[in-house]
């Protein structure tokens, strides 16, 4: 007989709590909330309370919860939670949520044919595509996500959980999870973000003697005055104030009679002895023993599988056919001891977890061991394949059958298959436990795996602490051949991320473990590794041929032998050498890397080739047409990564062709989620594009308060150093007319990359740099002609201040029909760049008159017209300036003639008279004028003279009269 109380009893503040976190989502005041406590205090009870005010109040609720079951399954409680809402709501269908389908196709099962077979989603890219596809589910009325048992959840549901948490603020969103208070990850973050105050966290503690009390009395539907003392004794000693308990225990003594309803209330058969132990074993094993045994056979075998099971694997353990099986499962419901999963139609829940645990422990050790060993073999041996979930399920009944080392090569074997399929932080779980398992044979290799997956995962440190445990091998033998595998691995990340010390160090390791003639499958790997080394700031530079006489081998044994990703990697280092011999070189090499990727199903590699192949694309020319196709397939790859990095370079060729709208469009739209998810390259490379869009347009305090950020983001110690001072600070200084302050910043980025390898074009070194050289008489012919024939000069951006620079060299030498050709050469490739090409016809206006070419009087108008527009006036009053030194006549500009209304225009009234004439239909003096225009009271009688001139009106009071009426008439 079932004892479970309609009402929840002793969390008065915790409901409270929760209608205000309700509220507060329904306000797009996001907010966590975490639930502490043992099994069975009533977490579940709360999460369901706060679920059903949420569906009364039409907020969409997300449930899913984690597997107690010990498998190790990412990201199942957020599927399990979007499942539960698609099902009966349907998936949602507005495109604001269509880029971000490939990133949650491994939730949404219905968004996977447009997901990129062979590309994984990282953890961050997945969190920011569910906390967009929480906020449009939110958006009229807040939405709830309940995850429950955060205790048993996968690092990678963990990670996205944590970075829900730190970014909820502004949103209409709750995010309620539950979990016991057990030490590990878990814990760990929700104590973590209650500290930083990302996260509420209650603590549920136990019922006190009145709470258990009115609980009893609400699950037998009576006063509490009117049950027998003593079975409130019981319940008050024995269930030590667990809610769970109190029920179980309560449903023992009806079950057994010992508890039963007559006409006068309830009376107590006998008095409870005091033999019975605490927890609730015997009271299952009581139940158990009323049951008929079939169906007893069948919760013993199922809790052996966990708290949850599949019927499939239920079935394959007990050899039943399905008429019985379904008979039994159907008696088991019955009794209330297991439920059907809503989540899943295939599996099977036990009521509470307790109840599986209380199951198991009621057999007899050896036959728990004996129940196991065979559930194990009959998973092992079904025929059926053993994916990660059976793997891992055959691991666990090992262990529970005591054997311990095959135990471990399950765990390592799913944990290995984990990091394959890019679920690094599973992958890291399963590797640990099966290390703390395995036998003394087997721990090496699973150490060195773990070591693999730590530093895939990110956890380098932990990766090199880790291989530093490991006992030595042979040399030369088949255990140091894998353990050099391992270390290139680990290699490669760390010389992505930079470190170089610690990249040296582990192919050091590596070239030691496999000799000095290690096979060329694993040169290759080691020559990609070295010549990335190479690339890094502080490095001692290799001789670059050599790099790249290495690095090209590598790419031609990578594809002999097979490794295709490895052979990407040698043509994406070939490509950045192949830089200084041209961008047509640099694009062959790029072209090969998009071919491997495309025929070897590598989708990460040949979206970086699409996108290398753009960026160079559009330094060349200008062009971002090869741009845009990078970022729409990165975007339908479902790389955030990628599609900020293909941002950042949109901006930044927005900014160099004066689109000022797209470039400002573009930042706003990546700059800020870039830094949230951790994408630093890409962030800095968006907030330097901020930088310059503001160095370009002449605004100083925006440009600096932009670059601030960027420093603050770490650029100072980037490769975007060059950018910053060429690029962005250079160019702003000649929009102020500081040519000092310009050649200073041209001449730090030479010093700059004299100490690091650099293969940003952009930074001057070679375009502006040169010209301003040749125009201050400090740069001839020859050091012109060596600039131009370097790589950089093939550039559109650059290619045009070296026009202007030649332009200058023949019109000093006499060659004055040279000198215009050349600048109609300009003309055509300056075309793109508004800013730079009106500039560059400010810079050498100056020598055109002096040598006696061209037509710098034309041109100073032009860009003095051009300037004044932009609002950038030091290069405007320079432009009037030279043409006054020049002797010709400049164009006055009166701004705000639009705002003047017709019939004054026609009069003949100037701008700042209409701002006095708009005044008089107040009528104030002449002091109260020149106060609120910033003029002198002697201005104002001028003005005044004026507009009665221009206007035919008599004295001031008939102006004043006019212009009340003029303004009415306006209005």
């Amino acid at each position: 007989m079932r004892a479970t109380s309609p009402v929840i009893v002793g969390r008065d503040d915790e409901i409270v709590l929760l209608g205000s976190a309700l509220d507060a989502a329904r306000r797009r005041s996001g907010r966590a909330l975490f639930l502490l406590g043992e099994a069975g205090i009533g977490k579940s009870r709360l999460g369901g309370e706060c679920a059903y005010r949420a569906y009364g109040l039409g907020m969409p609720v997300l449930r899913g919860r984690a597997g107690s079951t010990g498998l190790v399954v990412p990201f199942r409680p957020l599927v399990e939670a979007l499942s539960s809402h698609f099902r009966a709501a349907g998936t949602p269908t507005d495109p604001e949520l269509a880029p971000y389908h490939p990133a949650l196709a491994r939730l949404v099962p219905e968004w996977r044919g447009s997901a990129s077979p062979g590309y994984t989603e990282t953890v961050v890219e997945l969190a920011e595509a569910l906390l967009r596809l929480l906020s449009v589910l939110g958006r009229d009325t807040g939405c709830v996500m309940l995850l429950e048992d955060l205790h048993d959840c996968d690092t990678e549901t963990l990670a996205v959980v944590e970075y829900v948490v730190d970014n909820l603020a502004d949103l209409p969103i709750l995010l309620l999870g539950t979990l016991r208070p057990e030490p590990g990850t878990a814990l760990d973050l929700v104590r973590a973000a209650e500290q930083r105050n990302s996260a509420a966290v209650r603590e549920l503690g136990a019922l006190d003697e009145t709470q258990v009390r009115l609980l009893t009395g609400a699950c037998l539907e009576a006063a509490p005055e009117r049950i027998p003392a003593a079975v409130q004794r019981r319940l008050a000693e024995r269930a030590a104030g667990n809610p769970y308990l109190v029920e179980v225990l309560l449903a023992d003594l009806l079950d057994t009679g010992r508890l039963r309803r007559t006409e006068s209330g309830w009376e107590a058969a006998e008095q409870p002895d005091g033999t019975l132990p605490s927890r609730i074993l015997r009271s299952w094993s009581r139940r158990l023993d009323r049951l008929d045994e079939p169906v007893r056979d069948l919760l013993l075998t199922a809790a052996t599988l966990g708290s949850q099971f599949s019927v499939g694997v239920l079935q394959t353990v007990t050899g039943l056919e399905d008429r019985a099986l379904f008979t039994h499962l159907r008696s088991a419901v019955e009794t209330g001891v297991i439920a059907p999963d809503g989540a899943a139609p295939d599996r099977y829940t036990f009521r509470h977890t307790l109840t599986a645990e209380a199951l198991v422990s009621s057999l007899a050790p050896a036959e728990r061991a004996a129940l196991a060993r065979r559930a194990a073999t009959a998973v092992e041996h079904s025929g059926e394949p053993l994916d990660e979930d059976r793997r891992q399920l055959v691991a666990s009944l090992e262990l529970a059958a005591g054997n311990r080392s095959g135990a471990a090569l399950q765990f390592a074997e799913a944990g290995r298959r984990m990091l394959a399929a890019g679920s690094h932080g599973s992958a890291v779980v399963l590797l640990e436990r099966a290390r703390s398992l395995a036998a003394e044979a087997d721990r090496a290799a699973v150490t060195e795996a773990l070591a693999v997956a730590r530093a895939e995962s990110g956890d380098l440190d932990g990766a090199l602490a880790l291989v530093e445990t490991l006992p030595p091998v042979p040399a030369h033998s088949e255990a140091a051949v894998r353990r050099g595998e391992a270390h290139i691995k680990i290699a490669w990340v760390a010389v992505m991320a930079e470190r170089a010390d610690d990249t040296d160090r582990q192919i050091g390791a590596a070239r030691a473990l496999l000799g000095p003639s290690p096979s060329p499958a694993r040169c290759a790997s080691l020559a990609v590794v070295d010549g990335h080394l190479s690339l890094l700031p502080g490095q001692e530079r290799l001789d670059p041929e050599a790099v790249e006489r290495a690095a090209r081998e590598a790419a031609r044994t990578a594809e002999a032998e097979g490794l295709p990703v490895v052979a990407c990697q040698a043509w994406q280092l070939l490509a950045l050498l192949t830089r200084e011999e041209g961008f047509d070189a640099a694009d062959a090499c790029l072209e090969r890397m998009l071919s491997l990727s495309t025929e070897h199903a590598l989708p990460l590699w040949r979206v970086e080739a699409l996108v290398r192949l753009g960026a160079n694309g559009f330094m060349r020319t200008g062009d971002a047409a090869r741009l845009h196709s990078a970022r729409a397939a990165a975007a339908e790859l479902g790389s955030l990564l990628l599609t900020q990095t293909v941002d950042g370079l949109l901006a930044m060729n927005a900014v160099m062709c004066a689109r000022w709208e797209e470039a400002e469009g573009t930042v706003e739209r990546s700059v800020e989620v870039s830094a949230r998810i951790g994408n630093l390259a890409a962030h800095r490379y968006l907030l330097l594009a901020g930088a310059t869009m503001a160095a370009h347009r002449g605004r100083r305090r925006e440009r600096d308060r932009c670059l601030a950020a960027f420093r603050r983001a770490g650029g100072e110690d980037s490769p975007l150093v060059p950018l910053r001072l060429g690029f962005c600070r250079a160019l702003g200084a000649l929009l102020e007319e500081d040519r000092t302050s310009a050649v200073t910043d041209l001449d730090a980025v030479m010093a700059w990359e004299r100490d690091h390898p650099s293969y940003y074009y952009l930074s001057g070194r070679n375009g502006l740099r040169p010209l301003l050289r040749v125009l201050a008489g400090e740069a001839d012919r020859a050091e012109y002609e060596e600039v131009a024939a370097s790589p950089g000069a093939a550039l559109a951006w650059n290619r045009q201040f070296l026009d202007l620079a030649d332009a200058v060299l023949l019109g000093r030498e006499g060659e004055r029909a040279a000198a215009v050709r050349r600048m109609a050469a300009f003309d055509a490739r300056s075309a793109a760049f508004p800013v730079a090409r009106h500039l560059g016809l400010r810079l050498v206006a100056d020598a055109a008159f002096a040598d006696g070419w061209g037509e710098p009087v034309s041109w100073l108008r032009t860009a003095e017209e051009y300037f004044y527009d932009a609002g950038v006036q030091p290069v405007a009053a320079a432009c009037r300036a030279a043409l006054r030194q020049a002797g010709v006549s400049v164009t006055q500009h009166r701004d705000g003639r639009d705002r003047i209304p017709s019939p004054l225009r026609t009069h003949g009234v100037t701008p700042r008279e209409y701002e006095v004439f708009v005044l008089l239909a107040e009528r104030p003096g002449n002091q109260q004028i020149a106060r609120r225009l910033s003029i002198s009271p002697r201005t104002v009688e001028k003005h005044l003279a004026s507009l009665i001139s221009k206007t035919g009106r008599a004295n001031r009071a008939a102006l004043c009269e006019f212009a009340a009426e003029c303004l009415v008439d306006h209005a």
